[in-house]
């Protein structure tokens, strides 16, 4: 291969380091604020219940498929067109 074409790859590996480590640092930072926000939603108030309520939806979910029978909740999207 040329000198010109082995420089411009290697320009090219290089580039694509510096992105893929800037991805790395970007995910390292968003896993560290999302561990936070949870730990913060954690103690607040109320948040053991909600956890029951998803509990019990998860499981009302599950048995509805187990069934064949799941209802779709359409509450947001008839709310979007009453209010236009």
């Amino acid at each position: 291969m040329k000198e010109s074409t082995l420089l411009e790859m290697q320009n090219k590996i290089a580039a694509l380091t510096r992105v893929v480590q800037q991805m790395i640092n970007e995910m390292n930072i968003l896993s560290t604020t999302a561990m936070g926000t949870l730990e913060t939603i954690k103690l607040m108030p109320g948040y053991k219940d909600s956890i029951d309520k998803l509990k019990d939806q998860a499981e009302k979910l599950e048995k509805e498929k187990k069934d064949g029978v799941i209802e779709q909740n359409t509450k947001w999207y008839n709310s979007i067109y009453e209010v236009r």
